[in-house]
């Protein structure tokens, strides 16, 4: 008599099914999702291309990577429980080594990255009580180990949160009033504002300087000092925030107009933003960075860059000047600029009249990395796709008198080996949160279109 066979399917999936849908092995319910070693293979050799694909490869490793987690090399085998949305399992995921029943697990010889993971396969067999452990950055590698029974792990030493959810936003949503939590508030007034003392132990603990107090009751504050257990807050009426403008440009809600409130501050010398695309952040900074080198000339110029996968490698092969080659990297700053002006007569006049009467340079980073840039405002596109090691290099440019803005979105990384976590943007926004003169905000919806919006959130 045959054996019954299983409810649950195996379904295996071929790489150009995770280049179509990276989350198509989430699709498949309670049966059991087979990754062949090849297609890991395959997936690694198309990550480091510059086109959609090399995006949906890299998303289709850092997914079978979550779900994978720290399951041992049997559990991969059988199948890992798939975590969905609310915490519940439901189906399984495992790889599945080519030569599975081999005497000894091991991988095609043809790439380093194999020599390596049999290398090590050889160093386990040969000191079975010892821990063998695999330290790489590359995701996929680390897939790879594990599927043929090498312990494999992350470089997390720069890594400073555990959980990107955890980041810095730059300002405390409080329901209700936030004066109902304070028990003695002493309010003092000066030529520059209204300002509010309270003990500091009534502020949460991850409220450093240059952070924001937002309440439902219409209150808005900036803590400004902190010294000998007090907490001094600068009272910023939500009407001034909202009309304050920076070369013609008001914010449309309340983190533009923090945001703003710090790119125009001159004594904040680092400013992060970050945000889903279409949030303001470029333009913001633009908009800031125009009012602050052309009207009140605070900076001499504007240093403008952005870190592009490929960047090194694209830019020597380009035709024309540095600043010609960079341009079409910088297409972003480009737009904003012609949405700045989209409400003059003619668009295009104007722009070409402020490349020409505002000192902006287009520089790559690597004119940037051996520099230092005195009395210039650095605005820095696309940071997330910086390693810690890259962002410190870079804001070490800064000479006197200078101010660097860096934009990013966390949601966006471009470069396969590296994720949210160990970005060199949530690098420096946790490194730089005691810093006195730094601030950083957070972004919240897609200004740029409600189509955009809408994309954004269900597509």
């Amino acid at each position: 008599m045959a054996a019954r066979k299983s409810a649950t399917k195996l379904y295996v999936l071929d790489t150009n099914v995770l280049i179509h849908d990276p989350a198509a092995l989430l699709n498949f319910e309670e049966h059991q999702v087979v990754i062949p070693m090849t297609v890991l293979e395959e997936l690694d050799k198309l990550k480091m291309g510059k086109a959609g694909v090399a995006a949906d490869c890299r998303e289709a490793i850092r997914k079978i990577d979550h779900i994978i987690g720290h399951a041992s090399p049997t559990e991969i085998a059988l199948g890992v429980p798939i975590i969905r949305a609310g915490g519940a399992a439901m189906g399984h995921l495992s790889i599945l080594l080519d030569n599975f029943d081999a005497p000894r697990r091991s991988l095609p010889p043809d790439l380093n990255d194999n020599k390596i993971i049999n290398s090590l396969v050889g160093l386990q067999e040969k000191y079975p009580n010892r821990d063998v452990v695999l330290i790489t950055k590359d995701i996929n590698m680390r897939l790879k180990a594990r599927g043929c029974g090498i312990a494999a792990e992350d470089y997390q030493t720069d890594q400073l949160v555990s959980d990107v959810a955890l980041l810095e936003t730059g300002y405390l949503a409080v329901a209700g009033s936030f004066w109902d939590t304070q028990s003695t508030v002493e309010t003092f007034h000066d030529s520059t504002g209204t300002y509010h003392r309270i003990a500091q132990a009534d502020l949460p603990d991850e409220l450093g300087i240059n952070r924001f107090i937002v309440d439902q009751s219409g209150f808005i504050g900036r803590v400004v000092q902190l010294q000998d257990g007090m907490a001094t807050l600068q009272d910023l009426p939500a009407e001034q925030l909202l009309a304050r403008s920076a070369w013609g440009l008001t914010p449309r809600d309340i983190p533009q107009a923090l945001a703003l409130h710090l790119l125009l501050d001159p004594d904040v010398h680092l400013v992060t933003l970050t945000g889903q695309a279409g949030s303001g952040k470029t333009i913001l900074a633009l908009a800031a960075a125009i009012e602050m080198t052309v009207a009140t000339q605070q900076f001499r110029r504007i240093i403008a860059t952005r870190s592009t996968q490929g960047l090194d490698e694209d830019i020597g092969f380009l035709p024309g000047t540095e600043a010609e080659k960079m341009e079409p990297w910088l297409g972003a700053i480009t737009d904003n600029l012609e949405a700045l002006h989209s409400d003059d007569e003619h668009t295009t006049s104007s722009v070409d009249y402020i490349l020409q009467k505002v000192p902006l340079q287009f520089k790559s980073l690597n004119y940037i990395r051996g520099r230092s840039f005195q009395h210039s405002l650095i605005l820095i596109d696309e940071c997330q796709n910086l390693t810690p090691h890259q962002m410190k290099t870079i804001i070490t440019r800064a000479g006197t008198g200078s101010k660097v803005v860096c934009l990013g979105n966390l949601a966006q990384i471009d470069t396969p080996y590296l994720n949210p976590i160990s970005s060199g943007l949530t690098y420096l926004i946790e490194r730089f949160k005691n810093f006195s003169h730094g601030g950083t905000l957070h972004l919240e919806g897609s200004p740029r279109s409600l189509l955009a919006e809408y994309a954004e959130k269900h597509l």
